[in-house]
């Protein structure tokens, strides 16, 4: 605070005993020191107070920014969201895919019959009478079964 040699106090110190007599000077240095006290924790709670209030802008700032950061990543998200949606409306209305919601499609009645095989087995064969197709043929189950 103050930049005081030994040899600035020493003077302080004759001059002050040559004023005020032996019998005061003890009273009056009791009283600057208690003063110098006060003004030293006057000084560092000033200090401290400066100190708290700086970190306390600090600690706003950084809320506000965490508070920013989260808004703006709130809004990417919400126009990401939009756009996909907007795309898979798109696709709909194209034909590019089916709609989720929608009933399914129904399938063509072609792929729905079974493929027809050509019989090799002729009437009177053991294969129709038992029931048991030759190595290399497809089961066909009753000759005049219709499919």
């Amino acid at each position: 605070m103050f930049d005081f040699s030994f040899g600035e106090i020493g003077l302080i110190a004759v001059v002050a005993l040559v004023v005020l007599g032996p019998e005061r000077l003890p009273k009056v240095a009791r009283t600057a020191g208690a003063l110098v006290r006060r003004a030293r924790t006057s000084w560092q709670s000033v200090k401290d107070e400066i100190e708290r209030e700086l970190e306390a802008e600090d600690l706003k700032r950084s809320f506000s920014e965490a508070r920013q950061a989260a808004s703006d990543l709130r809004s990417e998200m919400q126009r990401t969201s939009s756009d996909i949606e907007a795309s898979a409306r798109e696709a709909t209305q194209f034909g590019k895919i089916d709609d989720p919601t929608g009933p399914a499609p129904a399938a063509p009645a072609e792929t729905l019959a079974a493929p027809t095989v050509q019989s090799t087995v002729t009437p009177g064969d053991p294969a129709e009478i038992s029931g048991v197709a030759h190595a290399g043929e497809p089961d066909r189950g009753a000759p005049d079964t219709p499919r």
